[in-house]
């Protein structure tokens, strides 16, 4: 996948959209606990994971206790406000194994067959262009890897529509806010 692709501008928020989406994330999240949401995820001590639009690192913290030492947890997004976040975050909170990557036009620098575990929250709605997000995800994904990819904004049956077409995935599960997907055509590690 180039990396000379760009992101319609539709994609990345502006910045003063962030701060006010972090502002009602931070309120929201005196109320409830949104790291429970990776209880279901059956993450795993050792493991690799993406958080793919980790916004302002709400699930990192939580995620980094998952995978315990051996385990790593790269915190992706194309907005530099998120990442500077995620920063702060790994340093408040003295996470040795978190590390914040740009991703640019889906492209991520990290090496195929890297990740058990990809969670997508909260963000599918938002990408133009899912054939190549989901080539993405399917390159950085072992081949017994799971993705969870949550609809977001969208009804259920358009996020299902999208990932059939790209002939990449097949559904494992679902649940009420999930897609549980497994990677197809890839060759054994």
């Amino acid at each position: 996948m180039s990396n000379s692709n760009h992101l319609p501008n539709t994609e990345m928020m502006p910045g003063w959209g962030f701060h006010l989406m972090r502002m009602s994330w931070k309120i929201t999240d005196l109320f409830s606990d949104p790291s429970k949401s990776l209880d279901q995820f059956q993450i795993q001590e050792g493991w690799h994971i993406i958080d793919y639009g980790c916004g302002p690192g709400r699930y990192i913290k939580k995620a980094s206790k998952l995978v315990g030492k051996e385990g790593r947890v790269y915190a992706v997004d194309i907005h530099e406000t998120a990442l500077q976040c995620v920063r702060k975050s790994i340093k408040k909170n003295k996470l040795s194994n978190v590390y914040p990557i740009e991703a640019k036009s889906y492209f991520v620098p990290i090496p195929e067959n890297s990740a058990d575990l990809i969670y997508v929250l909260d963000v599918f709605h938002m990408v133009s262009q899912p054939n190549l997000f989901l080539q993405e995800l399917h390159r950085l994904l072992k081949t017994a890897g799971i993705l969870i990819l949550e609809d977001g904004h969208q009804k259920r049956q358009k996020t299902i529509n999208k990932v059939l077409s790209s002939l990449l995935w097949e559904i494992q599960d679902q649940t009420p806010r999930h897609l549980v997907l497994s990677p197809k055509y890839k060759i054994p590690e």
